[in-house]
């Protein structure tokens, strides 16, 4: 059964980032122990309603029947649990009628949503993404129409980028949306990958189609951002006529089953513009930013229910003899056993830690204007996107290795985590796309600036280790510094590529420089979790497994930087 990691978040939110960082966010407004309650809450709809669900709708499947998707048993039942239950409202902003919860605590609910049910968490985040992009962008009348019945949860949103044609390269977006005088547009062009872009939940779906328009330039500059709604409101704000939309297909796929991934064509669709004309991808960032960061959490939370799951199932599985143990020891006191899970949990840990660290610097910048936690937010989104789900296909892989034979058989669900977890490192802009944006617009634009200012907040982080005789502080400290020169002649490196006009190389070894910095960041969030842990004048069994898990991971992942920088050193190689 999932556990809730209620208490983790509690410790990150009050003690490893130095303050109370849900009451920083709200300006006292709320507190950690306020949320503590909501996560609890939470974790009781994940754990009772979302997750009994994750199974059956891997078998069943979303199908297409005469033209209409159906979603498996009892996912329109636990839709409307999660409306009623007031989940729709929570994470979205208090000036469009949502609850207006800060990154912290939203980010830390996308966790459980998606550890109980990934499939069905991505039609809710999603949704999100679109209600934000409207909010920044759409002008007052789409905003009166539209926002009011998608934050209720009576209409869910999308985002239509891929076309056959143009996978990544949005510059060859064919889709067209020309002018019907009216200050309407009508889009025609098929979009394909689009998640939940039908479904039977509720009783609309608002499309966000990216789209060019007559005349427009060539490129990503010629591309504009419209709302496509499945139905279109009539003059009561209510779903009426049907828009010229067609599910063409669903694709068959490796996970997510249950989760409709639709081809969809537009055959004269009507629609309205958001932004400005041929501002398209500016507007559509402020979806896409923050589905990234979404995925990322996605990423996330199947990697703790898959470790959940294979701690569980190795805690019961009598096994062969264990070594300097007693007759009868399940299997999770074998020493591999026990290294793949201490391996599991410490990732997990650092990837949580790590998404409350973007989280607040998220809240500060948005709610405080602060500069310096925009940008480091901005060079943290793709680091934490890409390393995230990266380890989160290597833990549920790790889950299936930690039940032998059984963790192949579809039954014992640990092949489904991985299966799942496989599509996270190419939604919105695979690895490789996170690190080109790493390195070109992060890195490199600016010299390295931002890289600096990293490396000097975890230097300032380890100074409380340096105080302490503890013999994991000593030894977090001496790995933590070897791999943080290592990664600052990384970063040096990386620039001289560019500055010998030897970009191949540079990009080539973007993704080990982006996998460099999310271990980095991992071992980082361990040596502030040691710290709080070890301030503590009892330790308890979670203090334990902390100090366990940093030293396991400055031993056996941090490690991994110095193999990394050696190939950022040497480029494209052939």
């Amino acid at each position: 059964m999932y556990r809730n990691p209620v208490d983790d978040y509690h410790f990150l939110f009050t003690e490893v980032l130095g303050q109370d960082v849900v009451a920083e966010a709200t300006g006292g407004e709320v507190s950690a122990d306020d949320i503590r309650d909501v996560l609890t809450s939470a974790g009781e709809f994940a754990v009772e309603v979302l997750h009994p669900l994750n199974a059956i709708g891997d078998r069943e499947g979303s199908k297409l029947v005469d033209g209409a998707v159906q979603t498996p048993s009892g996912y329109q039942k636990a839709y409307r649990g999660y409306v009623e239950g007031g989940w729709t409202t929570i994470t979205i902003p208090e000036a469009i009628g949502g609850d207006g919860v800060p990154w912290t605590v939203h980010n830390a609910l996308s966790e459980l949503w998606s550890a109980a049910n990934a499939a069905f968490s991505l039609c809710t985040g999603l949704s999100v993404g679109a209600v934000l992009a409207i909010h920044a962008s759409a002008d007052q009348q789409v905003r009166d129409t539209y926002l009011p019945p998608m934050v209720a949860g009576e209409w869910t949103g999308t985002m239509n980028l891929t076309e056959p044609q143009a996978g990544t390269d949005l510059s060859s977006i064919r889709t067209i949306a020309r002018p019907n005088g009216d200050g309407t547009w009508s889009v025609e062009g098929q979009k394909i990958f689009i998640t939940w872009g039908d479904h039977d939940l509720t009783e609309n779906i608002v499309h966000l189609v990216l789209a060019r328009t007559p005349d427009a330039p060539a490129g990503l500059g010629g591309l504009s951002l419209f709302v496509v709604p499945k139905f279109l409101p009539d003059a009561a704000g209510k779903p009426g006529a049907r828009n010229a939309i067609t599910t063409v297909s669903l694709e068959h796929k490796l996970g997510i089953h249950s989760s409709p991934t639709c081809v969809l064509q537009y055959e004269g669709a009507t629609g309205h513009l958001i932004g400005e004309l041929h501002g398209g991808l500016a507007a559509m960032f402020v979806m896409m930013n923050a589905s990234r960061t979404g995925i990322g959490l996605q990423g996330l939370g199947v990697a703790d229910r898959a470790y959940q799951q294979a701690r569980d199932y190795a805690d019961e599985r009598v096994q062969g003899r264990v070594i300097g143990r007693p007759e009868g020891t399940p299997i999770s006191g074998h020493p591999d056993v026990a290294r793949l899970l201490l391996s599991m949990s410490s990732r997990v840990s650092a990837i949580r830690a790590l998404s409350v660290q973007l989280s607040y610097w998220l809240d500060v910048a948005e709610r405080k204007g602060d500069a310096e936690a925009a940008t480091l937010a901005e060079f943290m989104v793709p680091i934490f996107k890409g390393w995230a789900t990266e380890e989160s296909v290597r833990i549920a892989s790790d889950g299936v290795q930690v039940h032998g034979g059984l963790g192949f058989i579809e039954e014992t669900g640990a092949a489904q985590h991985l299966r799942d977890a496989r599509i996270f490192p190419i939604y919105e802009g695979t690895t490789a796309i996170q690190s080109n944006d790493l390195v070109g617009r992060k890195v490199l634009r600016n010299k390295g600036e931002t890289a600096q200012q990293l490396a000097a907040l975890i230097e300032r982080d380890l100074a409380p280790l340096r105080d302490s005789d503890h013999p994991v502080a000593v030894r977090t400290v001496e790995r933590m510094d070897r791999a943080l020169r290592t990664a600052q002649t990384a970063t040096g490196q990386l620039m001289s590529h560019a500055v010998r006009d030897d970009l191949r190389s540079a990009f080539a070894v973007s993704v080990p420089y982006l996998e460099l910095l999310g271990i980095l960041s991992g071992g980082w969030m361990h040596a502030r979790m040691l710290t709080a842990a070890l301030g503590h004048a009892e330790l308890d069994d979670a203090d334990r497994r902390r100090i366990d898990e940093a030293d396991f991971f400055g031993a056996h992942h941090l490690a991994v930087v110095h193999s990394l920088a050696e190939s950022i050193e040497y480029g494209e190689i052939g």
